[in-house]
């Protein structure tokens, strides 16, 4: 191995909640380095859930994360000229990756009209086991299970 691996950059918790998996989901919604803007737009869709569900934005919030990570994912294998779909346990930084990244596509998609409503909407269905980013990762299962046939070529 000629290159050393990244080393793992730590993230400092969010100023009003005090959390690193909020302060990620900011820096992952955050264009053009405009932070506070990002800040703004959870917060804002955090109150907006609060107001709808009576429930905490927080609580919402984590429960739409883990209602959304994939536990297993199929990856590329070539093996003897041929490709394989191989289904493999997904860990657990990646997880939270792929979750925070299909709640922000989805959310984009949508059709409300501010983002913090694409948000809050998106969030409130993640949490309860619907809407686009819940889907993706039941496809991703899916897919997993579909290509089972093919998990002795993990190693």
């Amino acid at each position: 191995m000629r290159k050393k691996r990244a080393e793992k950059r730590y993230v400092k918790p969010d100023p009003k909640f005090n959390d690193i998996v909020v302060s990620k989901f900011i820096n992952n919604i955050m264009l053009e380095g405009k932070k506070a803007t990002a800040r703004t737009i959870i917060y804002d869709a955090f109150n907006i859930i609060e107001e709808r569900t009576k429930k905490p934005g927080l609580e919402v919030f984590k429960k739409a994360i883990s209602n959304t990570q994939p536990l297993i994912e199929v990856r590329s294998r070539r093996v003897g000229g041929a490709t394989y779909q191989v289904p493999m346990e997904v860990r657990p930084e990646r997880r939270l990756a792929l979750a925070m990244r299909w709640i922000k596509t989805y959310t984009r998609k949508r059709g409300e009209k501010t983002m913090a409503l694409k948000l809050a909407s998106e969030l409130m269905a993640a949490a309860n086991g619907e809407g686009s980013a819940v889907k993706k990762k039941e496809e991703t299962h899916k897919m997993a299970e579909a290509n089972k046939a093919f998990a002795h070529f993990k190693w």
